[in-house]
């Protein structure tokens, strides 16, 4: 099993209809109990960090945790950098070992996204390194800092985006965005299954914090191999943190670390149980 090539997953993922969860961590403690909850599932796992979040995790520091929780696991597990914005933190990122890089140029002009695209493509060759992209503007941002509105992707910006790219995967904006949705998410299923029906790569859905499970389980079927889940998860930590203080008259670090691994790993294993089947 062990430390793979996210293509891998979403190939296998593409033909059994299934999909990935891919889970952004922080720390240590997220990582085991990620790690922990896909063991248990006996199911495959895709650990990432956004470029956003390593001023808060250095990559020199969480990417040799992250390597070697994915070497040692009992299950397939990818390690991805997402919404990777600056070359110089995708190449980092390669030479460490990540195994898939996302280049996020979905803020730039078509032509120009698909022009940077290629360069990280050219560059992830060099490390047999899968690469995700990204058209159509998602809603907020991956830190929680912007109120960016969402710009549904069309089905002839992916023809042409996949035509002359190659992309391994492609990130879409259907009514998805990250953080913590202000109303409930109104999804473009038609949408996404016209794109589905256009190119012939696995699609990645962004945003999955709040999104129903029936809902996963529909983008599932209509093409979505990839689905990316973050604030729930570090949602899900402060809950449980928040429950142990105010339960305990006193907490040694120990007790907490342990609070933080088991709420990563109830998360992971509630969005896993969703991913399995689209049935």
């Amino acid at each position: 099993m062990s430390l793979v090539k996210m293509r891998e997953l979403l190939e296998k993922a593409d033909k059994g209809d299934y999909g990935v969860g891919a889970f952004s961590i922080a720390n240590m403690e997220m990582i085991i109990g990620a790690v922990r909850a896909a063991e248990e599932l006996n199911y495959p796992l895709i650990l990432q960090i956004a470029e956003v979040r390593l001023k808060h995790s250095p990559l020199d520091l969480i990417s040799p945790v992250m390597i070697e929780a994915a070497k040692t696991a009992k299950v397939p597990v990818a390690v991805h950098l997402d919404h990777g914005v600056n070359i110089e933190t995708i190449k980092q990122a390669l030479e460490v070992g990540f195994t898939s890089v996302m280049f996020d140029g979905s803020h730039l002009p078509l032509d120009e996204n698909i022009k940077k695209t290629k360069e990280v493509i050219e560059l992830a060759k060099k490390y047999g390194a899968t690469v995700e992209a990204e058209i159509g503007r998602v809603g907020g941002s991956e830190d929680g800092s912007e109120d960016i509105a969402v710009l549904a992707t069309s089905v002839e910006d992916a023809e042409r985006f996949y035509k002359e790219t190659k992309v391994d995967a492609l990130a879409l904006a259907i009514g998805n965005a990250h953080g913590v949705y202000k109303e409930e998410p109104i999804l473009q299923f038609q949408r996404l299954k016209e794109i589905d029906d256009a190119i012939e790569i696995p699609l990645v859905l962004h945003g999955g914090s709040g999104i129903k499970p029936e809902e996963f389980k529909k983008c599932i079927k209509y093409g979505i191999k990839k689905i990316n889940v973050a604030t729930a998860t570090f949602n899900n930590v402060v809950k449980r943190v928040d429950e142990l203080m105010k339960n305990s008259d006193s907490v040694d670090y120990f007790t907490y670390h342990n609070k933080v691994i088991e709420a990563t790993y109830e998360n992971v294993k509630n969005h896993m149980n969703i991913f399995k089947s689209y049935e």
